[in-house]
């Protein structure tokens, strides 16, 4: 399909009518410049970010894989993190593999479980889990379930029979729905320990 161009001496409306650049205002020629100024810039900005970031995913797994093969060395946990650091230790570069999670309809036989603890619970010591519980299975404006509440249940320590197969049934539930890579720049302050990211988020600049 062949992209529509505006003709000469034209300039195209937010209705996709076609108006003679004689009748439109100076200020509007000059908003309308300014603005697809910037955006251009910025798109070529997003791609030199974006191929700068597959360069830099695709360095540090050469590397990876070289030093396993050549120096039989071993980088990196068991889920994909891999921190790099200069031989002066002024710079570092972390690759890190972030999970996203989901639960399946295990969950609910959890909180069928765990209502079923909050029935037989009648000390006053139990309000607060009472109140911690109802909090973790709250529902956001979208109906989701906050997976880092429903995960904190897991560190409460209850030695309840029914608590704990309530906990086993919530850890059977969670599933990994998809996986994002990221990878994070730093530069060691001063003489320092210390490490500041180097920011790469425009807004944040």
């Amino acid at each position: 399909m062949t992209e529509f161009r505006v003709p000469e001496g034209y300039m195209q409306d937010h209705m996709g009518r076609l108006v003679p650049e004689t009748i439109v205002k100076d200020v509007d020629k000059m908003r309308d410049q300014v603005v697809k100024e910037i955006v251009r810039e910025a798109m070529e900005l997003n791609e030199s970010l974006a191929a700068f970031k597959r360069k830099a995913m695709d360095d540090v797994l050469a590397f990876v894989n070289l030093s396993a093969e050549k120096y039989s060395a071993k980088l990196g946990g068991a889920k994909g993190n891999i921190s790099l650091t200069s031989f002066d230790g002024k710079y570092k570069v972390i690759r890190s593999i972030n999970e996203y999670i989901t639960f399946d309809e295990r969950l609910e036989a959890a909180k069928a479980l765990l209502d079923d603890c909050l029935k037989s619970w009648t000390s006053e010591a139990s309000e607060d889990l009472r109140k911690l519980v109802n909090f973790a299975f709250e529902v956001d404006k979208t109906g989701h379930i906050s997976i880092q509440r429903v995960m904190g249940l897991l560190r409460v320590d209850i030695k309840d029979e029914t608590w704990m197969k309530a906990m086993e049934a919530i850890k059977e539930s969670i599933q990994i729905s998809g996986s994002k890579a990221y990878i994070r720049i730093y530069q060691r302050i001063g003489e320092s320990d210390k490490y500041k990211q180097i920011n790469l988020d425009l807004a944040a600049l």
